[in-house]
């Protein structure tokens, strides 16, 4: 089949700009009036994270690109410089959108419901007066003045903490105002209680109303809020010898002095200020973004934590506990006799956390391998890996020091669990360690046997109760094997793994993604139905979007959920017809990665923690497992398929690049596929009790957890 060639603008999608229509939809759900409250305000608090790292990371590397003079165009042929521009009018509407969306909407809501930011001046006299008190005893002495002058230099102030700016009178006949800045204090919090509940003062309103006291004898012309937003990339280099940790450790110190990609001010900042502190950050009009409102819309989230207001959050949903009683006490006993597919938040995470305990404790569990990407605060599977390495097992660990912004904390765990005795592999040189895998090594009557837990998420046992993934926990001796493989590639010296279930990437999950597409297109070619569906979290990479598109000309049926960043572009005529687009923004975050292959109807299905992205198939170490156990099958399919039934969060991608949510016929049934794989997980449970009589329960849990990073 001969196509015409497509202008690379019509083919592709520029990758910042799609991510910026992802934060867009997010900014949808937090205006959707169908929507409880506090969960609206959730989803402005997380538009306002998602542009902070968005500024720290991909504005960042445009910048970076600019002033190094490199001058390679993306998929769509613009130039760094053309890109930032793009960007910069994107982004100043998403923050005007935002403002408006908070000021004019969410705030007086949330009054409405008795819940109030108040402005210094609408405080109460007795009210300021308390709030002088509390400021002389509490804040004053945390505070520190940082005067501006030819001795002492602009102060080296931290990416995303809130500052305060200051022009002072100036020194007759030596100058006409002098800057200074305050820093507000990171370590109090910033919602400070008056004395009517539901009412708060920002912190940073308390602390200008008392700016006197920090500069007796100073007339201060003006005082505005300032926060930055500075470069989070790491650059490592092996220059030196040192270690993966010690060259992490350098990075991290570097990027506190790193370039300011973003300045944020408060509204009654005057142009004299904005100018004079641009010049000092160095930052150019475009990066400057001016504030109606509190400066760091984040702080709505502190807002939604308050007791009450149940009808302001969504009702509860808690995870379905499948085999509580049974887990509690012996899973190594129930893996024996069959493996255990989990799809989070519906299900339980607790049989992941409960497997690596379990392992800590039984005498006869000689052995754990486990690769860590990303943890939680005071997590238990740290907890369990450390009391293993006492009890003398064999404990190696695979921590991914470079996993953006968690690398503190990932450098804290990793000497934590090397002072217990266990192994630990600071990353793979070159490549950022994503897999998420688990290798338990076993005594038992029949000798040593492995159990194996792969997943598509983290092993983070608070985000998987708000992020959507599957976890398999199987004894399978090909899976065993291929995992057993893996760790020794990673750890020791040894040739790419031959691997006969597993496919790891960057050896071979390329290759293998575009042999399985092709496949599909020979099925096509041949006249049999064809057809692919896939689930991600991002679509970037070139080679894996032109094989879509070869496909789906020659009559490929392809469906594809793609959460956030998508290049493709779908159902351009003669080029891509036969690929639908969709993405849902709901309750949860979706992160599953799904791949699903019709095969002639001997159906491939394949669980991964790979997007279709560059960085995951040649720069990460990942890996990419089969379902293939019947039931199992059917209920990844059931979880996939309904991701293009959803008629209520679904937004669908045109040719254009513009998402859009499909208009419902009257006669048609909302369909919400997060309620609708919870209603599942329900009626499996109940079913499985029937047949089993093993008690199924929703555990008893804590309101969700903030959203942390995937």
């Amino acid at each position: 089949m001969t196509v015409a060639p497509t202008p690379a603008a019509d083919r592709y999608i520029n990758r910042e700009l799609s991510w910026l229509a992802f934060n867009e939809r997010v900014l949808e759900e937090a205006a959707d009036t169908t929507t409880p409250l506090f969960e609206r305000a959730k989803f402005a608090a997380i538009v306002a994270s998602n542009l902070d790292e968005f500024f720290m990371v991909r504005v960042a590397g445009l910048r970076h690109d600019v002033a190094d003079q490199q001058g390679f165009l993306d998929l769509t042929g613009l130039t760094p410089s053309q890109q930032l521009a793009g960007v910069a009018a994107r982004a100043h509407a998403i923050v005007d959108a935002l403002y408006r969306l908070t000021l004019g909407d969410l705030m007086p809501a949330l009054a409405a419901a008795g819940i109030r930011i108040l402005s210094w001046n609408e405080l109460e006299h007795h009210q300021q007066l308390t709030l002088a008190e509390y400021f002389r005893n509490a804040v004053l002495p945390v505070l520190t003045p940082l005067a501006i002058d030819s001795a002492r230099p602009f102060p080296l102030l931290s990416s995303l903490t809130l500052n305060l700016a200051l022009r002072l009178e100036g020194v007759p006949g030596l100058s006409e105002c002098r800057l200074a800045i305050v820093q507000v204090p990171a370590g109090l919090t910033r919602l400070v209680a008056v004395d009517v509940p539901g009412s708060f003062v920002l912190l940073e309103e308390v602390i200008r109303a008392q700016l006197s006291l920090l500069f007796p004898g100073q007339t201060i012309l003006e005082s505005a809020v300032i926060r930055l937003a500075r470069d989070a990339e790491l650059e490592l280099d092996d220059e030196g010898g040192r270690t993966q940790l010690e060259r992490v450790e350098r990075e991290l110190r570097q990027r506190r002095h790193s370039d300011v990609s973003r300045l944020e001010i408060s509204a009654n900042a005057s142009m004299d200020l904005v100018t004079s502190l641009s010049r000092q950050l160095d930052v150019e009009p475009d990066d400057v973004y001016v504030a109606p409102g509190p400066v760091d819309v984040r702080v709505l989230m502190g807002l939604t934590d308050l007791p009450g207001y149940d009808a302001l959050r969504d009702p509860p949903q808690q995870p379905v506990s499948v085999l509580a009683d049974v887990y509690q006490s012996d899973l190594f006993s129930l893996l024996d006799e069959r493996p255990l597919l989990l799809h989070h938040p519906y299900e339980a995470y607790d049989p992941v956390v409960a497997l690596i305990a379990q392992a800590a404790d039984d005498p006869d569990v000689l052995a754990i391998k486990q690769t860590l990407y990303r943890t939680s605060v005071g997590s238990p599977i740290i907890t369990a890996l450390q009391r293993a390495a006492e009890h003398n097992k064999q404990v190696t660990v695979l921590v991914e020091l470079t996993a953006r912004f968690d690398e503190e904390r990932n450098i804290r765990w990793a000497r934590a669990l090397e002072e217990a005795g266990a192994h630990v592999i600071y990353g793979v040189r070159g490549y950022k360690t994503h897999a998420k895998v688990c290798l338990i090594v076993r005594r038992s009557a029949q000798g040593l046997k492995r159990y194996v837990h792969l997943g598509t998420g983290n092993y983070n046992e608070r985000t998987a109760r708000i992020y959507t993934d599957f976890s398999l926990l199987t004894t399978s001796p090909a899976i065993a094997e291929d995992a057993t493989a893996v760790f020794s590639a990673l750890t020791g010296y040894s040739d790419p793994p031959r691997l006969k279930q597993l496919t790891m990437a960057p050896t071979g999950l390329r290759r293998r993604f575009l042999k399985l597409i092709e496949r599909e297109r020979r099925r096509a070619d041949s006249g049999q139905p064809a057809e692919i569906m896939a689930k991600m979290n991002a679509l970037i990479d070139q080679e894996i979007i032109d094989a879509l598109y070869t496909a789906s000309q020659h009559g490929v049926s392809i469906r594809l959920n793609v959460r956030g960043i998508c290049a493709l572009r779908p159902e351009v005529p003669g080029l891509s017809e036969n690929i639908q687009v969709v993405s849902i923004v709901d309750r949860f975050l979706e992160h599953s990665r799904i791949y699903y292959f019709l095969n002639g109807g001997d159906e491939d299905v394949f669980l991964a923690s790979a997007d279709w992205m560059t960085r995951n198939l040649d720069k990460r170490v990942e890996l990419m497992f089969p379902i293939e156990q019947t039931d199992h099958k059917a209920k990844v399919l059931f979880a996939l398929r309904m991701m293009f039934r959803d008629n209520v969060k679904a937004r669908r991608l045109g040719p254009d690049g513009v998402y859009t949510r499909p208009e419902r016929p009257a006669d048609e049934p909302p369909v919400r596929a997060q309620h609708q794989l919870y209603e599942e997980a329900r009626r499996n449970a109940s079913l499985a009790r029937e047949r089993t009589g093993v008690v199924f329960r929703p555990e008893e849990r804590a309101r969700e957890p903030r959203s942390e990073r995937s």
